[in-house]
């Protein structure tokens, strides 16, 4: 396992996946995206013709596919058999079907052990996602839970889909993070909830640095009290 593990846990539009991100590079970690790794089943999946409630199913297209996780500055590259999908799985239809995955128990446990190998391979990870704290690596050295105002992760998500070419109201946006809400918070396995020695950081109304800037601070007050 690596020797230094940061989860961040949050809400969709949090700012989780930008400041793990950046938070890696002022450490210089490795990124781990958890998200791209259930999107990537997603994929795989659908490809297949594969009915995304049928857990059973679902464990065979994991069996039976290649996923390639491949650490890249300030991003995680994806592959799917070969086929590099990073772009792909960031469309919105397969980041809503992604909680079909993200439900089935089994095919959950089986992508927190692929995170974990993952983790077994680097010496420094920042990893995020919804139960990186509290399930994927519960021994942590270091977790932190970030959540921001409905309104204001509606904003920035619309905000993301415009700059990859998706036009959606401010009002189907908001729609779709509380079904997400909703989905993350009442699954059986792995729900979305703060751990219990997680820091919370509210991201209303900061800018990423000042996001990453508090982050960092708690990383250095932490490894200066273990050192």
């Amino acid at each position: 396992m690596a020797d230094l593990i940061i989860t961040i846990d949050g809400p969709a539009a949090s700012g989780k996946s930008t400041v793990a991100r950046r938070l890696a590079e002022k450490l210089d970690a490795t990124f781990l995206d958890t998200g791209a790794m259930y999107r990537a089943v997603t994929i795989a999946a659908r490809d297949a013709g594969v009915d995304l409630s049928d857990e059973r199913k679902l464990l065979q297209v994991i069996e039976n596919s290649e996923f390639g996780f491949l650490p890249e500055p300030g991003k995680m590259r994806t592959l799917v058999d070969g086929i590099d999908v990073t772009e792909q799985i960031r469309q919105p239809e397969i980041t809503a079907s992604a909680r079909h995955i993200a439900s089935a128990p089994k095919v959950r446990a089986k992508l927190v052990q692929m995170q974990r190998e993952f983790a077994a391979g680097h010496k420094k990870i920042v990893t995020e996602g919804r139960d990186q704290g509290t399930v994927a690596f519960p021994d942590a050295d270091i977790k932190f839970y970030l959540t921001a105002a409905l309104p204001e992760r509606a904003r920035r998500r619309q905000a993301e889909l415009r700059a990859e070419g998706c036009n959606q109201s401010l009002e189907q946006v908001r729609q779709a993070i509380e079904q997400r809400d909703k989905s993350d918070q009442s699954r059986a396995v792995g729900p979305l909830v703060p751990a219990k020695d997680a820091i919370v950081i509210d991201t209303t109304g900061l800018t990423v640095e000042q996001v990453v800037g508090k982050l960092l601070g708690c990383v250095q007050e932490k490894c200066l009290k273990k050192g």
